[in-house]
């Protein structure tokens, strides 16, 4: 009787820990991409992505937000501008130095719920080998099932850098120093 009690409560126990363990999504590289902008002169924009390149981790528990966590890096060698010999001159040692400086980073160290859809999160950039504390502004957009019945998730991200923190200077002051980013993570 005793060692079906226990073996009983056990059970439940499990089944409680199960129910309140986050859930741990492994993004997804053909659905997920970083958008860039940077203005130049009059001229207006200088925009593109890291298409096919984003790849991470996200640990997310909507009953205790500040106990998720995120991963993610893109490819620096995936960016694509459009034009073949611009991509060619952000991939230089010049701008981003590809070969030297293969990913760019980022590791949350906390998560801050601000409502239901959206998240704070706060952690390190690592960017042309510097790496800085940086909060990250998270919307959650959709939840729900795909096509293979999995369970599927997406957020994007939006956040501003300056490159002359991270040491990238060149062009300036033609290109300007801020750069906008938008971060669509896929699960």
């Amino acid at each position: 009787m005793k060692k079906s009690i226990f073996s009983g409560l056990f059970l439940a126990w499990a089944v409680a820990q199960a129910a309140a363990a986050p859930e741990t999504y492994e993004i997804d590289p053909i659905h997920s991409f970083m958008l860039f902008k940077d203005r130049f002169l009059w001229l207006g924009s200088i925009d593109g992505c890291f298409c096919g390149g984003i790849s991470g981790i996200v640990s997310f528990d909507p009953a205790a937000p500040e106990k998720s966590t995120v991963e993610f890096e893109a490819k620096t060698d995936t960016l694509d501008t459009g034009s073949a010999q611009r991509n060619n001159d952000i991939k230089s040692p010049d701008f981003l130095n590809v070969k030297q400086f293969p990913l760019i980073t980022f590791k949350s160290k906390s998560v801050q719920k601000v409502n239901d859809q959206q998240y704070n999160v706060t952690g390190d950039l690592t960017f042309h080998g510097v790496t800085k504390p940086l909060t990250i502004h998270a919307n959650l957009i959709s939840q729900g099932k795909g096509p293979d019945r999995g369970l599927r998730s997406g957020a994007d991200i939006h956040l501003t850098i300056k490159r002359s923190e991270f040491g990238v200077n060149y062009g300036s002051p033609a290109l300007a120093d801020k750069v906008d980013l938008t971060i669509g993570v896929r699960k």
